[in-house]
């Protein structure tokens, strides 16, 4: 069967694979467009075990707004233009949930707020972008994993607080959305290094929630929230970007309710692990080597023990961060590099310790724009052709070796039906 497989922003491979050998090809389910004002406008007023969004609001207490930065394709703007002329004349304040990210930039606000409304709330001094090492915090106390929950000031001042987010699948935390708008969205620096080191579990991934140990570090920690009334919104959104639910209410019950409808788009069933697995980095999601790690973490939960899964990636700008190929390429061996990042840990490690991870068990091969040296540096069989690379991935597994390809591997969650 011949197969197009999606490479940069234009350009793909045709590739050959026997229809014996073939599991299929999966991509992000496809899910009913819907009336996203009509939808907006009803989850507003029918939230879960919580008073309407209105009622909510009906008060002369300061209420802040948790915001998703620019990293995260959240329609915070959509949002705002349903609610804005309702709650622009109240004591508001809207915090950016960066966690350790940077400020955003000009573009970025307007993208997140919509030019119009950030003009206004900027005029007014009503934004606030998340510092995690320079605001003042407040101690609210410990997880039962032992997290020290440092909350930004602005968030526990408030008697009442929105978050505005979206829920997808997270190659660690399970998902986005719900209690990540205050951890690690407005938490210390100290307070997520000590979160994220429990990323290091393998238990740690994507679309798991029992027994994640970063999901269940983080729901514990929301419980020193208990004297603040919070209402959420969350959004689901489809492969294309566009919203296909919205939830409000509970934090919690929101949170949870989000994620059924997040499955129902990125959730792909497959027949059974696959001995050789494809996963695609889509535009613009290959920026580079660091960005691409989610399709090759997403890959892995489609790949069989001792298999080789092949990233397909241009890595149009490079590796990524300095640090994160610097840790990489510091050992021979995988385990030797986990073994370094146990004993030294650093927030930010925890990327290169899930692409390590992979290595310890599978062969991990990648068809790139970046230098042979710099691949086989950060442990990667390198490849400039996906023809060549499955061919040879066929000859070292056998021609009864069998083959998933994830073409939108960053956006698809293998599960085994």
């Amino acid at each position: 069967m011949e197969v197009k497989v999606p490479y940069g922003k234009s350009d793909s491979f045709d590739i050959e694979v026997p229809d014996n050998q073939l599991l299929g090809v999966f991509n992000p389910n496809k899910v009913k467009k819907i009336d996203v004002d009509k939808t907006i406008d009803n989850a507003l007023d029918t939230p879960f075990d919580s008073e309407s969004f209105y009622k909510f609001l009906d008060t002369d207490e300061k209420i802040v707004f948790i915001v998703n930065d620019g990293t995260r394709p959240t329609p915070t703007a959509k949002v705002l233009s349903h609610i804005y002329d309702r709650i622009k004349d109240k004591n508001i304040t809207f915090i950016i949930a960066t966690g350790v990210h940077r400020e955003p930039t000009e573009d970025e606000y307007e993208m997140i707020f919509g030019k119009d409304i950030y003009l206004d709330l900027k005029s007014k001094n009503r934004i606030h972008s998340h510092d995690s090492k320079n605001d003042e915090m407040e101690y609210l106390g410990k997880s039962s994993n032992g997290t020290e929950m440092y909350i930004n000031k602005i968030v526990t001042d408030a008697k009442r607080v929105v978050p505005i987010s979206s829920i997808e699948p997270h190659y660690f935390a399970g998902f986005t959305g719900g209690r990540k708008s205050f951890l690690p969205g407005v938490a210390s620096y100290d307070t997520i290094s000590q979160n994220h080191y429990l990323a290091l579990q393998d238990s740690a991934r994507a679309m798991k929630l029992d027994g994640n140990p970063v999901h269940e570090d983080m729901m514990d920690a929301m419980q020193v929230l208990k004297n603040i009334n919070v209402f959420a919104i969350e959004m689901v959104l489809d492969s294309n970007h566009d919203i296909y639910a919205v939830t409000t209410g509970d934090l919690s019950k929101s949170f949870y309710a989000g994620i059924d409808k997040a499955k129902e788009v990125f959730a792909v069933q497959i027949p059974k692990k696959a001995d050789i697995v494809i996963t695609v980095a889509p535009y613009p999601m290959d920026v580079d080597l660091y960005q691409s790690q989610k399709a090759l973490d997403n890959g892995k939960l489609a790949l069989a023990d001792k298999g080789i899964e092949i990233l397909v990636a241009t890595c149009r700008t490079g590796i990524g961060p300095q640090p994160f190929y610097d840790l990489l390429s510091s050992e021979k061996e995988p385990e030797a590099v986990l073994d370094k990042i146990h004993h030294s840990w650093k927030l930010g490690y925890h990327k290169a310790a899930k692409m390590a991870q992979i290595g310890t068990w599978a062969s991990t091969w990648a068809v790139t724009e970046l230098t042979d040296e710099e691949m086989e540096n950060v442990h990667f069989k390198p490849y400039h052709d996906l023809s060549i690379a499955l061919k040879d991935a066929i000859n070292k597994k056998g021609t009864d070796a069998s083959v998933i390809i994830l073409p939108a591997g960053s956006m698809t969650v293998p599960e085994v039906s």
